[in-house]
């Protein structure tokens, strides 16, 4: 074998595991998890509704949910609700932050996921294909059922009721 031969044949090996290495480091999305996901089922007439879920973060790094897609509605967008003079009104976020080993809590009157201009009526019992995207481009499907407002208000007045 020449020299020449053997130099490029080096060469081309440390160059393909210079490229793989970002491949076989995962993805963002590999590390999360979604638990507990819902949508909140609209009011009739109401075009707009919520989605809910706690992400959890497996991974020894930070990651953000920067994107969430919906073939139900025709805008998804990251919100939070803000306190605004004493005023509560609701934002877009351009992410959301999950902690390494942590969760971000999406929930009615925080972070959450809006869904505008729904395409269709949600029933409660439907399942919402909602698609995650994340800061390095990965991304994960997630199936929320689709739940009434008055099972939510009955589950938080009977925790209020608990003794802690």
């Amino acid at each position: 074998m020449t020299t020449k031969f053997r130099s490029i044949r080096i060469a081309a090996c440390i160059f393909g595991a210079l490229t793989a290495a970002p491949a076989l480091a995962g993805s963002a999305a590999d590390g999360m998890s979604a638990n507990e996901p819902y949508v909140r089922m609209a009011p009739p007439g109401m075009a707009n509704t919520g989605a809910f879920m706690v992400i959890k973060n497996a991974d020894d790094k930070d990651h953000k949910l920067v994107k969430a897609e919906s073939p139900v509605a025709k805008a998804v967008e990251l919100h939070n609700h803000i306190n605004e003079g004493g005023v509560m009104k609701m934002r877009p976020v351009k992410d959301v932050e999950i902690k390494a080993k942590g969760e971000a809590v999406l929930k009615p009157g925080s972070l959450h996921v809006m869904l505008i201009g729904l395409k269709q009526e949600l029933k409660e019992g439907d399942n919402v294909s909602i698609t995650l995207t994340f800061e390095d481009g990965s991304s994960k499907k997630v199936e929320a059922p689709v739940r009434k407002i008055q099972a939510e208000i009955k589950m938080e007045m009977k925790h209020e009721g608990m003794k802690h």
